[in-house]
């Protein structure tokens, strides 16, 4: 899968080597390239730029997203520095994006929590956050493909606005959740409708967990760089088409109350993963309904955050 997807950024992406220009916006990514011997921990250059090596920068810096977050405000300062250099920059046609974030603790997933996505469906708002959760070897890199499950015939499309947890809480007062978070990235939740609806019960959870299923990326936006989570325009294009247009606006519980909702309840560890909820124009409401197919193209794109390109083998 990341080949696939480092010859489909390819063939999107070109583009030449140039310097890095100083910038407050901080966009971590990881990344492999040839030169490189595994994951590497960058900076991207601007919403679609190349990427800054934050190890070359910085050699005693983590090589993952995780270890960067334990490490606080240490960490933080010194890509602070990174972003105030004039440093080379990989250009995209050279790395491998893979997720910002790899093998957290939990990936918690929050149904029904789009106004106009309940509006869709002719049901009430809930009174009341409703999690589920997908497995964590759900998550791929931003455009690697998703891969197809004999299992089901009917696989969907949710562009989600991610929420990631910088440092460990329990309890957390909704007021003071924002301090609990990292920062934010684009997700597309992934969903087998008919094992999510009809099959094991009626339990997500397996509908929603396949392999592939959790396309993560390309960049964690640090919180600081995002000026409301809460006002972002969301979209997905299958194929070309927009099917899914909307704003963060519409989301029923908000970040800070979905942190203090779920930490009342387990733990929450730096690199959790949080995908607050989807919009209306999902497949399976639509008459008749759509799935994805083999050689389909789905772009998730949110405002200011980037956009993953997935294709569906």
């Amino acid at each position: 899968m990341l080949g696939s997807g480092r010859r489909l950024l390819t063939a999107l992406l070109q583009a030449p080597r140039w310097s890095f220009q100083p910038s407050r916006n901080m966009r971590l990514v990881q990344f492999q390239a040839p030169h490189l011997a595994g994951p590497h921990l960058g900076l991207e250059a601007g919403n679609g730029g190349g990427v800054i090596n934050l190890n070359a920068f910085d050699p005693t810096l983590p090589k993952t997203t995780i270890e960067f977050l334990k490490q606080g405000e240490a960490a933080l300062s010194a890509a602070r520095r990174a972003l105030d250099a004039s440093l080379p920059v990989l250009p995209r046609s050279e790395v491998t994006f893979l997720p910002p974030v790899t093998r957290p603790d939990k990936v918690v997933c929050v149904g029904m929590n789009y106004e106009d996505h309940c509006r869709e469906q002719n049901v009430r708002l809930p009174q009341e956050p409703i999690i589920f959760s997908k497995f964590p070897s759900a998550i791929v890199g931003p455009y690697d493909d998703i891969v197809l499950p004999p299992e089901s015939q009917e696989v969907d499309w949710e562009v989600e606005l991610a929420v990631v947890i910088g440092k460990q809480g329990k309890c957390i007062k909704a007021t003071e959740a924002m301090a609990y978070v990292a920062g934010f990235t684009v997700a597309n939740d992934v969903s087998a409708r008919d094992w999510q609806m009809t099959r094991n019960g009626k339990q997500w959870l397996l509908g929603k967990t396949f392999d592939t299923f959790c396309p993560l990326g390309p960049a964690l936006v640090t919180k600081d760089s995002v000026a409301d989570p809460h006002s972002l325009e969301l979209r997905c294009r299958l194929n070309g088409e927009v099917v899914q247009s909307s704003c963060t606006s519409q989301m029923v519980f908000r970040t800070e109350q979905l942190v203090a909702w779920v930490s009342r309840f387990a733990t929450l560890y730096p690199g959790d993963v949080f995908l607050t909820g989807t919009p209306p124009g999902v497949g399976v409401f639509r008459k008749p309904p759509v799935f994805l197919q083999r050689g389909d193209e789905v772009q998730c794109e949110i405002e200011g955050l980037g956009v993953l390109v997935n294709k569906v083998a």
